[in-house]
């Protein structure tokens, strides 16, 4: 009923710059907040920045000032704007949106992008 496709990981160099985006398609009534979060080989996911659907913003103090969330509601996408990468930025990016669907309405549940991999290397 709801499908995230993630785009926009790859490799970068220490200090270098990427943009993910995430969309979601399918059978959508409302989307809440949208969000992004990050594993790192060995360690649990975590979360890296979300925003409402207010557009309030929160972000993990590891990114702040180097990562920035937005959103473009009218498209269903959650962008992560990501500069000053460091190699502890490494992972795979999972975006995370709070959905509503036609079927449920206001009974919203969270839905997973299958994730994109950040690779920071020189």
């Amino acid at each position: 009923q709801v499908q995230l496709v993630e785009s926009g990981g790859g490799l970068v160099q220490p200090g270098g710059s990427l943009k993910l985006s995430c969309g979601a398609s399918g059978s959508l009534f409302r989307i809440f907040a949208m969000g992004w979060y990050r594993q790192a080989p060995g360690k649990e996911r975590e979360l890296v920045a979300i925003i409402t659907s207010d557009g309030n913003t929160n972000y993990a103090d590891s990114v702040k000032g180097r990562f920035t969330i937005s959103r473009e509601n009218p498209k269903n996408t959650v962008h992560l704007q990501m500069n000053d990468l460091k190699p502890e930025d490494m992972g795979v990016y999972y975006c995370k949106q709070t959905i509503g669907t036609i079927y449920t309405g206001w009974d919203a549940r969270d839905y997973w992008g299958k994730g994109t991999p950040v690779t920071v290397s020189s």
